[in-house]
């Protein structure tokens, strides 16, 4: 089953919140959302708007283009190990790192296939540049 991209959404914004140990409540207050409709969203239940991501990532203090990167890889890795015929878990890596995990354990044919996915540059990884 494809993990849509609502579902990704979700996880992203709730691993997020979950590592500055938010809680619901305190989030939904800050974006100015109901908990029920915030506990949706993260369930991948709602189809959040773009204005709401908006709200939802300021009062997470995190650019709604990191969310963005976060779900481009996650779904890159699934589809990568979907199409591997290996099972997605939660800790697999993302990304670039995905890419050179396949080349290194797979058959070339693995290799040939694989496609490496560089996240584009945002604010804080340019200031730091």
């Amino acid at each position: 089953m494809a993990l849509l991209l609502r579902e990704a959404i979700g996880d992203s914004l709730r691993r997020t919140r979950v590592s500055q140990s938010r809680t619901l409540r305190e989030v939904s207050n800050s974006a100015r959302v109901s908990l029920g409709y915030l506990s949706e969203v993260e369930r991948g239940r709602k189809e959040a708007s773009s204005e709401l991501l908006a709200a939802i990532c300021d009062a997470l203090a995190v650019p709604l283009s990191d969310v963005l990167v976060d779900v481009s890889e996650t779904l890159a890795t699934k589809k990568s190990n979907s199409a591997l015929g290996r099972p997605v878990s939660g800790a697999a890596p993302t990304g670039a790192a995905a890419a050179v995990s396949a080349q290194v354990s797979g058959s070339p044919s693995i290799a040939r296939d694989t496609r490496v996915v560089i996240p584009a540059p945002n604010a804080r990884s340019l200031a730091a540049a």
